[in-house]
């Protein structure tokens, strides 16, 4: 389990929001494969995504999995809507970690939807056709 981007100094924090279609495919993903997921994000050379139940951490493997930010003690209610976002807490630990947030964020949606896409494959839906007697 990574946890040094508790151990680490953080440059700034503040209250945050994690939009629902970012968090529902994360929490989906995380159900399959607990307790973590580390994605490899194409496009940001040695950046990665470490993805927990109690935390998501941008890292750099050059430095050793140095946290860049991460998005921390998310606070989802427990009546929360499929729609709202949650509540959560984003730290830098970078100057410029702001400049790849939404990068982020969107290419976690697309490598987690290609990864839950491919286990589905594995289910079918059977249609049984509607018996003469029943109208």
């Amino acid at each position: 389990m990574y946890t040094r981007h508790d151990e680490v100094p953080v440059l700034s924090q503040w209250p945050d929001q994690v939009e629902a279609v970012h968090y529902n495919i994360a929490l989906r993903a995380l159900k399959r494969t607990p307790p973590s997921i580390r994605l490899l994000l194409p496009g940001l050379k040695t950046l990665d995504l470490i993805l927990q139940n109690e935390a998501w951490i941008i890292v750099d493997r050059a430095f050793h999995d140095l946290p860049v930010a991460a998005w921390v003690d998310f606070q989802p209610e427990e009546n929360r809507g499929l729609h709202e976002p949650v509540p959560c807490t984003l730290r830098y630990y970078h100057g410029h970690a702001g400049m790849i947030l939404n990068t982020v964020l969107g290419l976690m949606d697309t490598l987690l939807k290609n990864q839950l896409d491919d286990e589905d494959e594995t289910h079918q839906v059977l249609y049984f056709p509607k018996s003469k007697n029943r109208q």
